[in-house]
C-alpha cells in the first residue's frame, strides 16, 4: 500500500455480475483509484476468469457463480451460497489491511451483515450503491407470487439502508425510495447515474457487413432476464418479418442472462434464424461496431413495478453512439432518453413493432434523434459528470472518519 492510499482502502462487493463486465462498478473502481484510493473488488467469476487478478491496479477476488434453475428456491440457494463465498473472500482480502469503506451493490440486499461486522471490528464505513429495487424485482418476475418473499425483501432492503451511512442512488426515483420508504436523511443520499464513459464508448466506422446484406440493422445490448422484455423484441421481429413481410431488416441481440436459451428457442420457433442473430456476451469492440452500424437500438423493458422507476444502462449506451431508441413509455427511460427515443404503448408488442418500422422508414428523424442523444450524453449524462459526485461521497466519509 503506498502512502497516497494509506487509510483509504476500499472494498466493493457485487453479486450479479463479474467485474470488469459490470461497467458501472468498473467505472466506480477506476474513479476511486484515480482519486488515490486502493480498491479491492469481490464478485463472481466470468467465463475463464481466474480466482484473483489485478487489473489496472485494482485487486479483484472472484468465486465460482452458483448455477441453478430460475425458481424462487434457486434464488434462495444462490444468495446463501453467494453470501458465504463473499464473506470468505472478504476475509482473505482483509489480511492485506483494514478497509476504510465497504461498498455493497445490489441485487441482492444481503451483504449488510458483513458491513456491520467490519464496522464493529475496525470502524469501516458502509456505502450502499443501490442498483435495483429487489422487492419490485420480485414483483416483476413473479407477479402471482406470495406476499411472504416480498415482505422479506422489503425487510432486507430496510436493514441494508439502516446499516449504511450513505446511499448512492442511480436516479431520483431510487432516491425517493431511500428517503420516503426507508427513512434516510436527504443529505445522506446522493444520485450517481450510470452514465457511459464517452472516452471508451463512441461511434466508430460502420461495418456494412454486419447488416448481413439488408438495408437496416436493429440492435439490442444488455442482460436477457425475465424482466428485460427481450421476448417482446423477438416477437416484434417476428411480426416485422413474418406478418409484414419486411425482408430488409436484420436484428442483432448482444448479451446473455437467465432467459437466453429460451429466447434462442423462440427465435427458432418463429423461423427467424436468417434475420435474428444472438451473439452472447459481446466484446467492447463488437459492441462498438454493431452500435455504430445499427439504425435503431431496442429498449423493450416492459412497464412493471421495477422498470418504470429504473434507469436502463442500454438506453444510455445507445445514446452515446448516437443511436435512436425504441422503448416503452417508462418514467425514468423518458427522463434519460428524452426526444432521442420513440415510446410505444407499454407492453404492446404490435405497437413496439410498428414503432421500429416507423423509425426505420424515416431516416431524417433518426439522424435528428441521434444528434439529440449524443448531445444529452456529452452535456449532462456521461460518466465524467457523475464521477465527481461519486468520489465526493468517499472523500466526505473518509474525512469525517478522520
Amino acid at each position: 500500500m503506498n502512502d497516497k492510499s494509506r487509510g483509504r482502502r476500499v472494498l466493493i462487493i457485487i453479486q450479479n455480475l463479474p467485474v470488469p463486465l459490470d461497467r458501472r462498478v468498473w467505472l466506480e473502481s477506476q474513479a476511486l483509484r484515480d482519486a488515490g484510493y486502493e480498491v479491492t473488488v469481490v464478485c463472481p467469476m466470468g467465463t475463464n476468469d481466474p480466482a484473483f487478478e489485478v487489473i489496472d491496479g485494482i485487486s479483484i477476488y472472484k468465486y465460482k457463480p452458483y448455477i441453478g434453475s430460475n425458481s424462487r428456491l434457486a434464488y434462495l440457494l444462490e444468495y446463501a451460497y453467494s453470501f458465504l463465498a463473499t464473506a470468505w473472500l472478504v476475509a482473505k482480502a482483509r489480511r492485506h489491511g483494514r478497509f476504510a469503506v465497504i461498498q455493497s451493490c445490489n441485487p441482492p440486499d444481503i451483504f449488510w451483515p458483513i458491513a456491520v461486522l467490519l464496522r464493529i471490528v475496525e470502524g469501516t464505513s458502509f456505502v450502499f450503491d443501490h442498483h435495483d429495487l429487489c422487492p419490485e424485482l420480485y414483483q416483476s418476475r413473479f407477479p402471482e407470487g406470495s406476499l411472504g418473499p416480498h415482505k422479506s425483501l422489503l425487510l432486507l432492503e430496510r436493514l441494508t439502508y439502516r446499516s449504511a451511512q450513505h446511499i448512492i442512488a442511480t436516479n431520483n426515483s431510487y432516491r425517493r425510495v431511500a428517503i420516503e420508504r426507508n427513512g434516510k436523511e436527504p443529505n445522506n443520499v446522493t444520485v450517481v447515474r450510470s452514465g457511459p464513459d464517452i472516452k471508451s464508448m463512441y461511434r466508430v466506422n460502420a461495418v456494412p457487413a454486419l447488416k448481413r446484406g439488408r438495408t437496416h440493422l436493429v440492435a439490442y445490448l444488455g442482460v436477457m432476464g425475465p424482466q428485460d422484455g427481450v421476448d417482446i423484441a423477438v416477437l416484434a421481429a417476428g411480426i416485422i418479418v413474418n406478418e409484414w413481410g419486411r425482408r430488409d431488416v436484420s436484428f442483432t441481440f448482444m448479451g446473455k442472462g437467465d432467459s437466453f436459451d429460451e429466447l434462442v428457442r423462440m427465435r427458432n420457433q418463429l423461423k427467424l434464424q436468417e434475420f435474428v442473430e444472438f451473439t452472447g456476451r459481446a466484446s467492447d469492440e463488437l459492441v462498438a461496431r454493431v452500435l455504430s452500424t445499427a439504425d435503431v437500438g431496442l429498449s423493450p423493458d416492459p412497464k412493471n413495478p421495477l422498470n418504470d422507476v429504473s434507469t436502463m444502462n442500454k438506453t444510455l449506451e445507445y445514446m452515446a453512439f448516437g443511436l435512436p431508441t425504441v422503448a416503452f413509455d417508462l418514467h425514468e427511460t423518458r427522463y434519460s432518453a428524452g426526444e432521442s427515443a420513440v415510446y410505444a404503448v407499454p407492453n404492446e408488442v404490435d405497437d413496439y413493432a410498428r414503432s421500429i418500422i416507423q423509425l426505420l422508414d424515416d431516416e431524417p428523424r433518426r439522424v435528428k434523434m441521434g444528434d439529440v442523444a449524443i448531445e444529452r450524453i456529452r452535456k449532462e449524462l456521461a460518466w465524467e459528470y457523475q464521477s465527481p459526485e461519486y468520489v465526493g461521497v468517499y472523500d466526505r466519509i473518509v474525512n469525517d472518519a478522520r
